[in-house]
């Protein structure tokens, strides 16, 4: 655990508040020990919407069901003056 803390230049408590989830921990914090123990790549993954199969759900209910489309004044709807 000291060896993780320093790497990620931190301290150990911060580092045990991070185990338990602590919500107060900046992300910063979870980054830099992401990088101490060589998993900072996945951190990418935790924006990309395509691992978020809620996320896509709660996104498509939102969408409305039709579009009207507005027409420049002056035109009919076969699209003649």
């Amino acid at each position: 655990m000291a060896v993780v803390a320093e790497r990620a230049f931190t301290s150990r408590s911060t580092l045990q508040k991070v185990e338990a989830g602590d919500t107060n921990v900046g992300i910063g914090i979870y980054a830099g020990v992401l990088q101490a123990l060589g998993l900072l790549e996945g951190l990418s993954q935790i924006a990309d919407i395509s691992n978020d199969s809620v996320g896509q759900a709660l996104a498509s209910a939102a969408l409305p069901r039709h579009v009207h489309l507005k027409r420049p004044a002056g035109s009919s709807r076969d699209g003649r003056l």
